[in-house]
């Protein structure tokens, strides 16, 4: 929703831009021409007048007439998520109320309370992650609610971001990364769960681009360079499954596509591998063309060719045509060796399925077979609802505890009578018992998976059967809240706890109660919260349970100051610094590091190095406020940055190193190889005596011919440890040899 004077990009005439507007229209008409019905036309007119007369002064960052952003997100719409007549109406106004003149009310009068509750919907959605964080998840909950009465208000509001992420060029770095972030945090996760995958995995590419481009760029190229050979091995594999399936006169689409650039970026963090030995770069998939009645057999039938043909891999194989996904997901997965020793990756799903998984929601809805049939979506719609419920007042974790329980992969298990339940990949025994019910949690001792005895904490597998064990002694206590994963049993756990601590807190109030007549002061809410703040405790229940427990003993009330009946603080008294876990400086202690910081002001700013990421300089960072510890600087790919940018992004300041060769930083590489004879010598040889880099520690373990290398050392830039790293790579024996952040 980014407006401005400038043109930069886009330049032409009032005439040529007028021509543009009325293409782009007739083309979203022609998309809708399908589902037209009588009287649709002249309603879609009636919304593109009104929105490119609202939008007509504004235009978006590229310099391009504003009205072609709602024009693209109605084609998304239409095209990619599969909506009808009343969504293109909404994204073309889903930015009027926020943006201009045009009211609520003039949107009901013309188009009806349907049209309106669902604009009402994404204006509220807009002002979400721009509020503070508190305020961010209360928006975030009513939004939720939106989406359980209307699922059409999140399809169109992920339409407008993928739009957004689309032409984001032009925007400033700062903003960038704050919406990739965001994206990437909720929006993606949320896509995937809508059935979306394509906008899902196009989100992530595309957050990718801006939150690591060179590793993006990096894996583009690659893409790029290996596409023919790719292509030839895809043909190679295909021949002889093609003739198979025509000999069984299936009719049938067989393609190969390759995987997303995030996808194989992932793949090559979290299992250490290379670009190169990523065996799963593309996936083949074959699409049948099915009767519903015959869909499961001809998709096993198919299985069956493909297994005679290629050795299956049996851990593999994914079976979503018995338990289809909560999103509607449909398909059989397996991978097989494939010609040179290659795994390859086969989907398997009917037509039917495709559209499922390409469009999401809005075919399922399609197919969906009477109004009896209560679909995975509206059991995962009622859960929704039952967590929206609680109306718990710290709202902080609520985005996180969201995406955990309703955004994250699900697994099946089953009860001890059979019937099975879902749950979210991560989530233990525990979770499964306060699914079943809250006392039968609160109770909860163990559990019986697949009739072996286990722990409370136990991670469930998909196709565990699990019978829970409970004892009336039992108590939650406030471990259970570093284990469980659900929304519902958090929220559960906690309200028990909270009941336990009031109880206890009474205890403190009598204490308190007597300090405060003993020094004149009232026992009213305000002075409470004056010594909350004092004490730097969360609440007041947190003060009066501290007080209850001996935590605080109050010898400093004596201090306050009682002006008539109210408690004035003490003046604080100055404490000494704590010291920094490591000094860069101490390494070559010449000048102070430069780091530019883009804001307020260009003058020079103290600043912390964030422990989570260690930033070294040329590493893409971003500087962000941090309560109570001023601005930290953190690296873009850092595990904490899009959780940070998502929720603070008005606390993210623009961060851009200058160059400084007098100061080191400190930074581990990690080092595999073969073990050899003065292989240690060639490393500190090329470390000491070739770059002149101090090497902070080392060590070196051996095991089976191999070994491996922890090597903390001091470097000045990224350029520095990049060419150390080429260095390194170039010895004999040598594998791999990658950074990780120091303690």
């Amino acid at each position: 929703m980014e407006t401005t004077a400038e043109l930069p990009k886009y330049n032409l005439d009032a005439a040529e831009e007028k021509k543009e507007i009325l293409r782009h229209y007739r083309g979203l008409l022609r998309m809708l021409k399908p589902k037209l019905k009588p009287g649709d036309k002249e309603l879609l007119r009636d919304a593109f007048e009104m929105a490119a007369d609202a939008h007509k002064t504004m235009r978006r960052k590229s310099g391009e007439p504003y009205i072609l952003h709602p024009l693209a997100v109605a084609a998304i719409c239409v095209e990619e998520i599969g909506l009808g007549v009343r969504s293109t109406i909404c994204a073309l106004l889903h930015d009027t109320v926020e943006d201009t003149d045009v009211t609520l009310e003039d949107i009901k009068r013309e188009f009806g309370n349907e049209i309106v509750k669902i604009v009402d919907g994404l204006t509220k959605i807009s002002t979400v992650m721009d509020a503070n964080t508190t305020q961010q998840a209360e928006n975030f909950k009513k939004i939720l609610l939106t989406l359980t009465d209307d699922p059409r208000v999140i399809l169109i509001k992920l339409a407008d971001r993928l739009h957004n992420m689309r032409t984001m060029d032009s925007m400033k770095r700062e903003k960038q990364l704050k919406v990739s972030s965001e994206t990437v945090y909720v929006y993606a996760p949320l896509a995937h769960r809508m059935g979306l995958y394509g906008i899902k995995t196009e989100m992530e590419d595309l957050s990718m681009k801006y939150l690591e481009p060179d590793a993006y760029r990096f894996i583009a190229q690659k893409l790029q360079d290996t596409k023919r050979e790719r292509t030839r091995y895809i043909n190679d594999f295909i021949r002889p499954i093609k003739d198979k399936l025509e000999k069984a006169e299936f009719n049938f689409d067989i393609y190969g596509r390759p995987k997303s650039i995030h996808s194989i970026w992932s793949k090559m963090k979290n299992k250490g591998v290379s670009f190169e030995e990523v065996y799963d770069l593309f996936a083949i998939r074959i699409l049948v063309d099915s009767p519903m009645e015959k869909e499961k057999e001809d998709c096993w039938k198919v299985y069956s060719m493909i297994t005679d043909e290629y050795k299956p891999s049996i851990e593999r194989l994914r079976d979503w045509l018995s338990n289809p996904k909560s999103n509607g997901y449909e398909a059989l997965h397996t991978t097989v060796m494939g010609p040179q020793g290659k795994w390859v990756e086969v989907q398997i799903r009917t037509k039917r399925m495709n559209e499922i998984a390409e469009k999401g929601l809005a075919a399922h809805w399609k197919y969906k077979e009477g109004a009896s049939d209560e679909s995975r979506f509206d059991q995962w719609f009622h859960q929704i609802r039952e967590a929206l419920g609680n109306q718990d007042s710290n709202s902080l974790d609520f985005l996180q505890d969201f995406k955990t329980s309703f955004l994250a992969e699900e697994i099946y298990v089953y009860t001890p009578k059979g019937d099975v339940k879902m749950l979210p990949v991560g989530a233990t025994a525990l979770d499964f018992a306060f699914g079943v019910h809250t006392a039968v949690g609160s109770r909860c001792i163990g559990a019986k998976v697949n009739h072996k005895l286990v722990p409370i904490s136990y991670k469930l597998r998909s196709g565990d059967q699990i019978e829970i064990i409970t004892s009336a002694k039992q108590k939650p206590n406030e471990d259970w809240l570093g284990f469980v994963v659900t929304s519902k049993a958090k929220t559960k756990i906690k309200d028990v706890l909270k009941e336990q601590k009031r109880m206890v807190a009474e205890d403190g109030k009598y204490i308190l109660q007597r300090k405060l007549d003993s020094i004149g002061a009232a026992m009213n809410q305000s002075n409470m919260e004056e010594l909350a703040v004092f004490y730097k405790v969360p609440s007041t229940l947190d003060l009066l349970y501290d007080i209850a427990v001996k935590k605080i003993e109050l010898k400093e009330l004596k201090e306050f100051l009682v002006h008539g009946d109210k408690l004035l603080p003490p003046k604080p008294i100055k404490t000494a610094d704590p010291k920094p876990e490591y000094d860069p400086a101490k390494a070559a202690p010449r000048k102070e590091t430069e780091l530019i910081i883009f804001g307020e002001s260009s003058d020079r700013i103290m600043y912390t190095l964030a422990n989570c990421c260690k930033p070294i300089p040329g590493d893409d960072v971003f500087g962000f406020i941090s309560q109570g510890e001023g601005l930290k600087i953190h690296r873009t790919n850092c595990p904490n940055a899009a959780r940070l940018m998502a929720n603070y992004g008005h606390r993210v300041v623009k961060t851009k190193w200058a160059k400084n060769k007098e100061i080191s930083f400190l930074t581990g590489l990690r080092i595999i190889g073969l073990d050899d004879v003065g292989v240690i010598n060639k490393i500190t040889n090329v470390i000491s005596g070739e770059m002149k880099v101090n090497i902070n520690a080392l060590s070196i373990e051996s095991k089976d011919g191999l070994f491996e290398g922890n090597i903390r050392v001091f470097v000045h830039d990224k350029e520095e440890l990049g060419e150390l790293v080429e260095r390194l790579l170039g010895l004999n024996g040598i594998e791999s040899v990658d950074r990780y952040d120091t303690e």
